[in-house]
């Protein structure tokens, strides 16, 4: 028997979601289980939509997709996700968000829901002068680098600076997106990130902007009502 759906009134509006910040590091198995009690609460009528902004001690999290053959070294924990995706580097000074929204509200399709965090993650960036672009075949964010060397085939070097990975139960979402404020670049060498080879990955401080975390979380607001609307 398939679990029923939520249960919502939509004659009323969709209230915003509620935006949490978490203090300091937050391990990663402690952020999953209050995802899941968050959307089981959802799914349950108990909860809205929520928004929670975080960072976790360094760690590699391996996504749906993920291949062996691409965890070069284990140097820190490694943790199967029910992601999509491939093998990512979450550490300090990486904004992670996880985005817990309700799509049977905002619209029962996945392509448009990934292709709308990809915007707001653009929009947001744009605020800090920073032109993010989508690439086929490359999931994420990235920004051309023409003032680095260029790839072996003669085109444009290319850093990625941030992922996106979700998760949907009963078309409520989980998981989300991380953006490199100033995490250690170097940690990223234990792994191909998201599967790619010859691009590299940046941060907002590795391309001279003195961006903080607090700056980023005000603008990731500011710019997510131009992304996501209730349906």
């Amino acid at each position: 028997m398939p679990d029923p759906a939520p249960h919502f009134d939509a004659s009323q509006p969709l209230p915003d979601p509620e935006w949490l910040i978490a203090p300091g590091l937050t391990p990663y198995a402690e952020a999953v289980a209050a995802m899941e009690a968050h959307v089981a609460e959802m799914h349950a009528g108990c909860a809205g939509e929520r928004i929670w902004l975080v960072e976790h001690p360094p760690l590699y999290t391996a996504g749906t997709s993920a291949r062996p053959a691409d965890l070069l070294d284990a140097r820190f924990e490694v943790h199967e996700t029910g992601r999509g995706g491939q093998y990512t580097y979450h550490g300090p000074g990486q904004r992670i968000v996880y985005v817990m929204l309700d799509l049977n509200r905002r619209g029962r399709d996945v392509r448009r829901f990934v292709k709308s965090l990809e915007n707001w993650v653009i929009d947001t960036l744009n605020e800090f002068g920073i032109r993010g672009e989508i690439r086929e075949g490359r999931v994420g964010v990235w920004v051309p680098r023409p003032e680095k060397p260029p790839l072996a085939d003669g085109s444009v070097r290319e850093d990625k600076i941030a992922a996106i990975g979700i998760k949907l139960r009963r078309w409520i979402s989980f998981h989300g997106i991380s953006i490199n404020v100033e995490p250690d670049l170097s940690h990223y060498s234990g792994i191909v990130p998201c599967g790619i080879t010859g691009h590299g990955v940046t941060s907002l401080v590795d391309m001279g902007l003195p961006v903080t975390m607090e700056d980023l979380d005000t603008a990731l607001h500011r710019s997510f009502p131009r992304h996501f609307a209730a349906r």
